[in-house]
């Protein structure tokens, strides 16, 4: 049983729609103790004590991201895979072992100059409408999150090896054990230091997220050797190719700095509303997007490396295609229902109905633009396959600047509440997904435009339909039959209204020949498959 265990575990997933269900199903697991981590902090801190652990998060996050996730998500893969395919493993690994360690090392470095000027750059940048004694809350915290960032670049360098050989299931396990450490944490720490307590849970989550991964990169053939190999060619070329990709992402890491900031001078409070806004929001993002966008990554890289052009131009269509039967249903749903869903996740007695309203309101700004964002996930993975980090960049730079001037003028010139924020996110993200669509579609000669627009049209048409599907019966039960002000009538109000409006929408999507219905269907009946086999041998194996 623990062979067969393993041997799933380790498994390599070879299509897009099965590597992303595998990421999507332990991405599940993660978002949900991403919002059990979100109830915690609700439940034993107020909004003003939550205010200074995301505000701590935030300079350790932009620096891992533009450090690191930089060189994964746009060379790293394809590098790697090049590196595999041209030099085997022995030379993929010691490319794999040069780039670790020179990124690891820059990343040491950068946060020791960070762990030292944090004063006057939280101060500065990152909560200027704090207080000097919340501003000094907020440096000490930052600073143990900052050693927890360190371990989580081993780890996260782990999920790229381990993706390029098509693992998805260990790698897509480890962020459920960064969550499961914050939430240790929160659960057993906080006690002792307070907030601090969630900060120490970072760390130990961080540990976690690495350790898990070991055994599968060991497998695999790699042992890490800590080598500062500044000239190999590997290094060179993800150097190169993430150059152009660092501005941009530090360009989008300066936008959501930027959006904290305000969200400082705003209210006390109004940082939490919009982080815990923006966390409902990357569920559908990250569990159908995300998941979809990163399976696809490989087979893209590997279409273009071989030169089909027009099976690339398929693999693009039809992901996009899947990520919007998937994203444009779950964005009417948190548009709708954002009060429900913000009481029955982050309902405690320390966050109250203001709170609660606050962040409804910009949930629901932010869901405008969630399937765009999802969309995005794939076009920018489509430049990457193709070494082009240029063009995603110079669309980057526009769309953030648009919704820095967005977000200023609504937050200072206007006056607006958090949510402002929330809506000047959408429109960059609509704007971001119209520019990299239409540029990838000169770039490779062309999409054929009536595949791409009918099924949207379709789609739109049909998401429309059920969030008015939805949005009566929420009406009508509330009123005449449920007793909101209790939580498990709440939950049944929800869960009923949502199972309606979902069967809606299916029977239209079914209705207007929408084929990505049977795509999906056809998966379910595949894993229905896959379960009866696994059934199976457990019955033969115990009659031997």
């Amino acid at each position: 049983m623990v062979k067969n265990l393993f041997s799933l575990l380790y498994s390599r997933q070879t299509s897009i729609l099965s590597a992303a269900s595998v990421i999507m199903a332990t991405m599940m697991l993660s978002k949900i103790l991403g919002l059990v981590r979100d109830r915690l902090l609700a439940g034993v801190f107020t909004p003003e004590m939550i205010d200074i652990f995301w505000a701590a998060f935030r300079l350790p996050d932009l620096i891992f991201q533009i450090v690191i996730l930089g060189a994964l998500s746009v060379a790293f893969i394809p590098v790697f895979t090049e590196h595999l395919e041209e030099k085997g493993k022995d030379g993929a690994f010691e490319m794999a072992r040069a780039v670790l360690g020179v990124f690891l090392a820059i990343f040491i470095l950068i946060t020791i100059v960070i762990y030292i000027f944090a004063g006057p750059i939280i101060a500065l940048f990152i909560a200027p409408g704090f207080t000097p004694d919340r501003q000094l809350q907020v440096v000490e915290l930052t600073r143990v999150i900052l050693f927890g960032q360190v371990i989580l670049v081993v780890g996260s360098f782990f999920i790229g090896i381990a993706q390029s050989f098509q693992r998805f299931i260990i790698p897509a396990m480890s962020p459920v054990f960064y969550n499961l450490g914050i939430i240790l944490g929160i659960v057993f720490l906080s006690k002792y230091f307070g907030v601090a307590g969630a900060a120490y849970g970072v760390v130990i989550g961080a540990f976690l997220h690495a350790a898990i991964q070991i055994p599968l990169v060991w497998s695999l053939g790699f042992r890490f050797k800590f080598t500062l190999n500044f000239f190999h060619s590997g290094v060179k070329e993800i150097m190169k190719l993430m150059s152009v990709r660092t501005i941009g992402l530090a360009a989008e890491q300066i936008n959501e700095t930027v959006g904290m900031a305000l969200a400082t001078l705003v209210s006390i409070g109004s940082v939490t509303y919009l982080t815990f806004a923006q966390h409902l929001q990357v569920v559908p993002i990250g569990l159908f997007g995300a998941t979809l966008a990163q399976a696809a990554l490989p087979v893209l890289s590997s279409e273009k490396a071989h030169g089909k052009i027009e099976e690339f131009k398929v693999t693009i269509l039809t992901t996009m295609h899947q990520i919007l039967f998937l994203t444009l249903p779950a964005a009417a749903i948190l548009i709708v229902i954002r009060i429900p869903v913000v009481r029955l996740v982050f309902g405690a007695s320390r966050f109250d109905w203001e709170a609660t309203v606050l962040t409804g309101a910009t949930l629901a700004f932010l869901a405008i633009g969630l399937a765009a964002q999802s969309v995005s996930l794939l076009l920018v993975r489509g430049f990457y396959a193709q070494k082009d980090t240029k063009t995603p960049v110079i669309v980057s730079l526009i769309v953030v600047a648009l919704n820095i001037v967005l977000s200023v003028y609504m937050v200072l010139i206007l006056r607006l509440d958090v949510w402002s924020v929330g809506l000047a996110n959408s429109i960059s993200a609509i704007v971001s997904a119209v520019l990299l669509f239409w540029t990838l579609h000169f770039k490779i000669g062309k999409f054929d435009l009536k595949t791409v627009l009918y099924p949207l049209l379709k789609m739109l048409m049909a998401t429309i339909v059920m969030g008015v599907a939805l949005y009566v019966p929420i009406k009508l039960l509330d009123q005449v039959i449920f007793d909101t002000t209790r939580t498990v009538n709440l939950l049944a109000l929800t869960g009923l209204s949502s199972v309606f409006a979902l069967s809606v929408y299916g029977f239209l999507v079914w209705f207007l020949k929408v084929r990505e219905l049977a795509t999906y269907i056809e998966l379910f009946k595949r894993l229905g498959k896959f379960q009866s086999k696994l059934k199976s041998k457990e019955i033969l194996q115990d009659t031997v």
